[in-house]
């Protein structure tokens, strides 16, 4: 084991750290909802362009700091794009070589990104990514950081610089500074046990709500505490959403989940554009659907709150897809029903069912 190259290491990312400033924290216009403030953590500014920059960086310093990463380790990882960029560019930074094992039908734009930053990708059906990672790790001798399984234990969820402590840091002057909700999405689960834990660490009544989309066996899990659940078909919305229950999925820490259709996240991308006049992937649809199903029933209870959820990542990713409305329409997605659901909340301020 070299010591001082891993001391090196770490400096590296310690400085990368040192330049970065925190994401900003938005307030999002809702003209109708009189007495609940909607707040999105603007992840997409991260220097790799997501909410996965936090994580890969945690992984980094987990896997230095275990001695599971040495001078010249391959690093191996199975991911559905954004974790995998955040990860080619530390990589990167460390000279070490990167290889990503992501699902077919990956955007190009995601692809692009990895190997922007000298990684390699390396593109299977999406059942078989954990394996080949596995066995690529194993045949080259390298390190698979594994997200779904790390992802929960190498942030440090009672502080240090972690999202859960930034969100609170920025709503410090905000008229009502405790959220009533915060509402993320899970792909490894490991942004929702870190908000939970601290939440609970500082004893706050914030409630922490999951999005889900189609296809992912977290909502169902989280009802039935069955941890063999699987689902043939992977999750159309990056990001998040899971054919299996990952080991970093922590659902004690969650008071409520939300199931999303997909074609009501991508139906909210394109009313956030409206509202901000910028476009998001789609798990920030995720996310802001379900958020707004809190911000109506709080409306409705007539009580005053703020919500905060988060922007996990720019839309420019998803251009020839969410974007696309020939795509949509090839993939069967129909969002006009909920586009003309999300104009209603707009001006009454309650999110009627379809």
């Amino acid at each position: 084991m070299s010591k001082p190259w891993i001391n090196r290491a770490i400096a590296i990312i310690e400085a990368d750290i040192q330049r970065s400033s925190d994401t900003h924290l938005l307030k999002v216009e809702l003209p109708a909802v009189e007495h609940v403030s909607l707040y999105l953590k603007d992840e997409s500014t991260h220097p790799t362009g997501s909410l996965k920059h936090r994580l890969a960086r945690s992984l980094f310093l987990y896997g230095l700091c275990n001695g599971l990463i040495q001078e010249d380790t391959p690093i191996i990882e199975a991911s559905s794009g954004s974790t995998a960029i955040s990860e080619a560019y530390f990589a990167q930074l460390l000279g070490l070589p990167f290889i990503a094992v992501i699902p077919r039908g990956t955007s190009q734009e995601k692809i692009d990104k990895i190997t922007f930053y000298n990684g390699q990708c390396h593109l299977v059906e999406a059942k078989d990514i954990y394996a080949e990672s596995a066995r690529l790790a194993d045949e080259l001798g390298g390190h698979y950081m594994d997200q779904f399984t790390y992802a929960e234990r190498a942030t440090d969820w009672r502080g240090n610089n972690n999202i859960a402590e930034s969100i609170y840091a920025q709503m410090a002057l905000e008229p009502l500074p405790v959220p009533a909700w915060i509402v993320v999405g899970a792909g490894t689960g490991g942004t929702s046990a870190t908000i939970g834990r601290f939440i609970r660490y500082k004893c706050h009544p914030t409630r922490l709500c999951v999005a889900d989309p189609e296809h992912s066996v977290f909502f169902d899990y989280f009802h039935s505490g069955d941890r063999s659940l699987v689902s043939q078909q992977g999750s159309r919305i990056e990001g998040i959403g899971r054919p299996r229950v990952e080991p970093s999925f922590v659902a004690s820490v969650i008071d409520e989940m939300i199931k999303v259709p997909d074609a009501a996240s991508y139906a909210t991308i394109h009313f956030l554009e409206k509202l901000l006049n910028r476009r998001c992937g789609g798990s920030t649809g995720t996310n802001l659907y379900a958020a707004f199903q809190l911000i109506s029933r709080l409306n409705a209870e007539g009580r005053k709150a703020s919500v905060v959820s988060m922007i996990c990542d720019s839309g420019e990713r998803y251009l020839n897809t969410y974007y696309n409305p020939q795509w949509l329409a090839d993939n069967g997605f129909e969002i006009a029903p909920y586009q003309r659901q999300l104009d209603d909340f707009y001006t009454t301020g309650l999110l009627a069912p379809l």
